[in-house]
């Protein structure tokens, strides 16, 4: 078919249509995607400027070849790219383990807020020294010395009401 025009190439494209579909599933493995590769070369096909043309059907061939590798290069540019937006999102171990949601779960937040009311409650109910010295430590982030200064005691006093307050609130939290 030597001095192919865009009539003769759809002409030929008519007569080997259902070749081309087998060959590109076979290339695909997919029916749908076949189609719409197929459909793409009609599109292609339309736009070509006549001109010399050798061999018909082998052009379509051709065509319909690199209109399947651009696809799956698309498809490889695609994967890698979600594949990062995944990475950034997630903390997903570069050994390929699955990906870990970070943010927190509607249980945990629910189990915090229990533990944090249960623990407003102990403090609430410590002894005074106790809970002074321990808001001052923990909170307030003062050191032993300091907070017996604040509170006019011995550091080994401020150890003492320390020590109360931990095992008051490690037995209220484990209760």
């Amino acid at each position: 078919m030597t001095g192919q025009d865009p009539q003769g190439l759809e002409a030929c494209y008519r007569d080997c249509r259902g070749e081309l579909l087998r060959f590109l599933i076979a290339r695909t493995g997919d029916s749908g995607e076949a189609e719409e590769v197929l459909q793409d070369v009609w599109i292609r096909l339309r736009q070509v400027p006549a001109g010399p043309i050798a061999n018909g059907r082998a052009y379509l061939y051709r065509m319909a070849q690199n209109l399947v590798v651009d696809r799956i290069r698309e498809k490889q540019r695609r994967m890698q790219r979600e594949r990062a937006w995944l990475d950034d999102r997630t903390d997903r171990a570069a050994s390929g383990a699955e990906p870990v949601d970070p943010s927190r779960t509607a249980e945990d937040t629910i189990l915090e807020r229990e533990e944090t009311a249960r623990l407003l409650s102990a403090l609430a109910t410590l002894p005074d020294g106790a809970r002074h010295a321990f808001e001052l430590h923990k909170i307030e982030g003062l050191s032993h010395a300091e907070v017996a200064q604040r509170l006019g005691i011995s550091k080994s006093g401020v150890e003492k009401h320390m020590a109360v307050a931990m095992k008051y609130l490690r037995r209220a939290l484990l209760d």
